[in-house]
This record gives C-alpha cells, structure tokens and sequence, in this order.
C-alpha cells in the first residue's frame, strides 16, 4: 500500500510539475510575443517622426510617446542615441536593463529579451535597434538609435502563482484518490494473505485439518492449493507416525507385560539357586549367579520399559500426600544401603515439607543417586533446600552432586534422552538407559524441572526444583492404586 501511494504521488507530482511548466512557459511566451509586437508597431509607427540627430528633448518626447501605447501605463521606456538617454519617466534609473542586453542590442540587428528578477518583482526586458530602408536598398542600415523597455510581470506572475495552487489542489485529491485504491488494492491481496498466515498458525498449534478457500486462478489462488496439498500430505504423514508410535509403544508394553510373568518364575528360581551356589562346584556357580544377575537387570529393564510406557499411554498419575521432604530423602538412602556412602545435608525434621508423590519422590532421588555412583566418583553428595529456583512460587531444590570427570558438553544435552548412550559409554552397564528418562517424566508430572550441569571445580550436578504447593492439584487420583491398561490385559 505505501509503495502504491509513493508511486502515486510520485505520478501526480511528476505530472504536475510537467504540467506547471508548459502552462508557465506558455503564459510567459504568449506576454513576451505581445509586447514585443506592440514595441514594434509603436516604434515603427513613431520612428519616422523622429528628426535625426536628436536632442535630449526629443528622445524623451519620443520615450514618452512610446511608452503611451500601453494603456494602463506599466510601460517605461529607454531611449539611447549617440551618448545620450531619455527615459519616458523622468529620473528612472532603469535598473533592469543589464548590461548583457545592452552589448546584445549593440552587437544584433533583431530584437532582444531578457526576464529579470528582482526582490519584489519579475520584469520582462525589450530591447532593439532601430533601423531604416529605402527602395533603393535591400539591406536594414542602423539609425544609432536603441529603444529599451521593461514591463513588470505582475499579472502573468499573478497567473502562475494560481496554477501553483491549482497544481497543489489537484495533487492533493489525486493522492487521497492513490491511497483509497490503493487501501482497496491492498485489502483484495492481503485478505488471502491473512487467511493464510492463520492457516499456518492453525497447522502449526496442530490442526492438521486446517484447508484454504481456493477463489480464482492468480498467484494467491495457486499458493492457497499448494497450501492445502501440503496440509493434507503432512496430516497424512503426521497421521501414519503417529499410528507408528502408538503400535510401538503398545509393543513395547505387551512385551514387558508378558515378560513380567516368566521373569518371576525365573527369580524364584534363581533365588533358590543362589541359596544352593555355595554347594556346586565353582563352574556351576558362577554360572548360576552370573543368570541369577541378568535375570535381576532384566525385571528392571522391563520394569522401567512398563514404567515409561504408562508415560506414554498418559496412564501415569499423582498420588499427592503433604510429607517430610527431609525424611522422605532419608528413607529413600536408607533403602538401598546408601545412608553411609552418600553424604546428606538435608534440613532439621519438618522444616521443608511439600504436597508429592512419595514413590515417584523416591524414584527420582534413586535414580539420581545411583547415576551418581556408577557414572561419577565418590564423595556423592545429597542436598534439600528451599529457594525461589527458575519458577515463580517457593520451590524444593534436591542436588546430587559427584567428583567423576563430569558430563562431556556433546553428551549433556541428551543425558535425558531414552537409551541415549554417549561413545565413550557404549559399554554394558547395570542401567536400563531408562532412569534419567523416568526421572525427568517424574518431575514433570510435579511441576518441576530437571537439569544436569558441569561442577566448576569437577564432577557433574542434577539439580531438581519442585513446586511447594498446599493446594489440591488436578492431577492428583485416589491413593489406591488403580490398574493400567497393561495391567487389565
């Protein structure tokens, strides 16, 4: 719209300054001609009467004369013969006569002009030679008498200043007429603009079904097809990875639910095995206690994969009780045998309590630790404390801390990542490659954030903030613990 309106009043300005100019130079060259017409006619018609050589006297009579042929008197008149000059008003200085006209009069047999501007006013110039003829020669002998005029150009000046303003006065309608055409020209090609930028922000919110009105076959119309093919092939493909990852996930949960029965009968096994491995030979019992180990690390793979699972099946709830967040901490070391091998601040009994889930609480905090002591070095360190944290609101801060060689910076920011392995880890470890995954999905169900670093002076820090909220979360679910889907089947 503005470059339509700059190209308009770019046309209209360029229009009427052509237009000012022909009309003034037409204005000037009709006055010009008619007064040196009538400079012509009246010197002709006078001249002859005129006794050469001449006077004073005389050339101011004939000065006067010449100038009386203009009725409203705006004529004055110089008259130079021989030295001498008259003027047709007594004492005129006859300012405007340059004296780049007079060496033209001198030097020309014809008629010559000049338009000269002074602070108040604009003057027309006339000057000429007069000549004589005879029948007996064809040339224009010079009598030695010149005859200058100068006529104020009031009334043309007059003349131009209204087409000034009637210049300006159209520019100004045509320039409104510029921008309403343009506000329609605009309006015609920005309305399926629009439609389509809320198009695309309906695809990009995730409504695949979002389609363009075609209307008409420009350039709009073309881009609004396209659009809708391009909706329409990505809500297909969206469509099939989604059914993708939905059978994918419904795999993973029916083979970790049918492998949860065999792998109980084979630790009930393997438990009786490991009572008996003292009295086998060494062959045996090595064997024995190396399938009682993998069958360990198997129920807890396949009980992280039915962990994550319920994640992705939106299964997963909040059981929310207000407890000791200290003790829960305390609880959750003592469990795994931790209480001596990690070192604890936590605060006094009572004094940090909070609305969580106490087992998924405990899930984080064991598997934070326990990264901690197979992926780092000891000393491993445990700390609770209150702080405002990235969040509005009061928040629970939990920091595991490490004195390992840290998390290599291309690995950090896939620690969270589900089986994510970095080159230098790839070998077998105890971990499912699971636990920073349910971790993270455990503090996200609370509200909170997850986030692992680089300690400056070495070793690496998961650092958890929780929200201390009172209120009743919508989220939160009976504290019976309801079936899965998984589980029903």
């Amino acid at each position: 719209m503005v470059a339509f309106a700059l190209v308009a009043a770019v046309t209209a300005t360029t229009t009427g300054a052509l237009t000012f100019r022909e009309a003034r130079t037409g204005v000037l060259q009709q006055s010009q001609d008619t007064v040196i017409v009538q400079l012509r006619t009246q010197v002709t018609r006078l001249a002859p009467a005129l006794v050469l050589p001449a006077g004073r006297d005389e050339l101011r009579r004939f000065a006067s004369e010449v100038a009386g042929a203009e009725p409203s008197g705006a004529w004055r008149v110089l008259v130079v013969y021989r030295g001498l000059e008259a003027t047709s008003v007594p004492d005129d200085p006859f300012e405007e006569l340059t004296p780049a006209l007079r060496e033209a009069v001198d030097s020309r047999s014809a008629t010559v002009f000049q338009r000269v501007n002074r602070a108040d006013h604009t003057a027309l110039v006339v000057g000429m030679s007069v000549a004589f003829t005879s029948s007996l020669s064809s040339s224009w002998p010079l009598t030695g008498l010149q005859v200058f005029l100068t006529v104020p150009q009031t009334t043309e000046q007059a003349y131009v200043d209204a087409l000034v303003t009637a210049v300006e006065r159209a520019a100004v309608p045509a320039l409104a007429l510029a921008v309403l055409l343009a506000l329609l020209a605009a309006r015609g090609v920005l309305r399926p603009v629009r439609a389509l930028r809320h198009a695309t922000r309906s695809i990009a919110e995730g409504r695949l079904d979002t389609r363009l009105a075609v209307d008409g076959s420009d350039e709009l119309a073309e881009l609004s097809h396209t659009f809708n093919e391009t909706a329409a092939a990505l809500e297909e493909s969206v469509a099939e990875l989604r059914g993708m990852e939905a059978r994918a996930r419904r795999f993973a949960a029916d083979v970790s639910h049918e492998l949860r029965t065999p792998l109980a009968a084979m630790s009930a096994v393997t438990d009786v095995l490991d009572e008996d491995a003292a009295g086998l030979d060494p062959d045996t019992a090595t064997a024995v206690r190396l399938i009682s180990e993998e069958t360990v690390k198997l129920a807890r793979l396949v009980d992280d994969l039915m962990e994550i699972s319920r994640f992705d099946a939106g299964a997963a709830v909040l059981h929310l009780d207000e407890i000791d967040l200290a003790e829960s901490l305390r609880r959750t070391l003592a469990a795994r045998g931790w209480t001596d091998t990690v070192e604890a601040r936590l605060p006094e009994p009572d004094a940090l309590r909070g609305r969580v889930d106490p087992r998924r609480l405990d899930v984080v905090v064991a598997n934070l630790v326990g990264n901690a002591l197979r992926h780092g070095a000891r000393p491993v360190r445990l700390d609770l404390h209150e702080g405002e944290g990235s969040g509005a609101g009061r928040r629970a801060v939990i920091e595991v801390l490490d004195s390992g060689p840290g998390i290599p910076d291309d690995v950090l920011p896939h620690v969270f990542e589900r089986f994510y392995k970095s080159d230098a880890a790839r070998s077998r470890t105890e971990g499912s490659g699971l636990g920073l995954a349910i971790t993270e999905e455990n503090v996200r169900m609370h509200g909170g954030t997850v986030r692992a670093a680089n300690r400056p002076e070495g070793g690496a820090v998961f650092t958890v903030e929780l929200p201390l909220r009172r209120d009743e979360p919508t989220r939160d679910e009976p504290t019976r613990d309801e079936p899965t889907r998984e589980e029903r089947a």
